[in-house]
């Protein structure tokens, strides 16, 4: 454990000062985290004025306080592993990483959190400002506060179970632009980025419920705006221990199978 904890500060140390060199390139990842959301809230906000002020349980006031929540959850749980684990694999990277006496997951989980050190505090700023300017108003429970942190901290390492796994295709298949393009859609859909879950169809409501998506950011923005009762918040939470869990194992399972058909390629 002691060596794991050094490992991580040190790949902190590393992240952060490349991450300040290349700061243009993260002005414009913050942009297109912003503008997502900030285009569903107007076109929502809209949509709900010209609907007498609401749609189902939402007011015009809620889809802005919604999608401003939905865009720092979204910020917290977000990975980029789908996109580059083809890449490590095809130049030969990922053999250096192999040859590091720890597993290369343990860098990438660094690699994220060190990110979200530097983005997180001016995103908050940014939403503050979203805030202000489309009147969003929140009212917020002492129980939900408190249930919503271990809900994001769950929903991230979920999400980064699931996509790391997901990333995995690339031993089998040299390109794994369909299978992320896939799975981003589905994500947009069922997670809540796209709309509330709320005013969506109840099948789809139900998809939503089953597979992993709305517990990675849908459930821990309807947490923090008080739209569970106790009871669905705690469901929620086992919820998304159960596929933490399952995710574990999956990741254990297909990880083993891609070392014993993975080939050195590259550097």
């Amino acid at each position: 454990m002691k060596a794991l904890a050094s490992l991580y500060n040190q790949q902190f140390k590393t992240t952060l000062a490349m991450m300040f060199q290349y700061r243009a390139s993260l002005v414009i990842w913050m942009i297109g985290q912003v503008l997502e959301p900030l285009v569903y809230l107007i076109v929502w906000t809209i949509v709900s004025s010209s609907s007498g002020g609401s749609i189902g349980s939402y007011t015009t006031a809620d889809f802005a306080t919604y999608f401003i929540v939905l865009m720092l959850v979204n910020q917290f749980t977000y990975t980029w592993i789908m996109y580059e684990f083809e890449y490590r694999i095809r130049e030969g990277l990922l053999s250096l990483a192999l040859l590091k006496p720890v597993h290369p997951i343990h860098s990438d989980i660094a690699d994220n959190l060190s990110s979200k050190m530097i983005t997180l505090p001016i995103m908050i700023l940014i939403a503050v400002g979203l805030a202000l300017f489309f009147h969003a108003s929140i009212s917020l429970a002492l129980w939900s506060v408190l249930l919503f942190i271990p809900a994001l901290l769950l929903a991230f390492f979920l999400r980064f179970l699931l996509e790391w796994t997901l990333a995995l295709a690339a031993f089998w298949t040299t390109r794994v632009s369909a299978i992320n393009q896939t799975y981003f859609v589905l994500m947009l859909f069922l997670s809540g980025q796209i709309a509330p879950l709320a005013i969506l169809p109840s099948p789809v409501q139900v998809v939503a419920g089953i597979l992993p998506f709305r517990w990675l950011i849908g459930f821990p923005v309807e947490l923090l705006l008080g739209r569970l009762t106790r009871v669905e918040a705690l469901t929620g939470l086992g919820i998304q221990v159960a596929w933490l869990l399952g995710g574990f194992i999956i990741l254990r399972i297909v990880w083993r199978a891609g070392m014993r058909i993975y080939s050195a390629v590259g550097a």
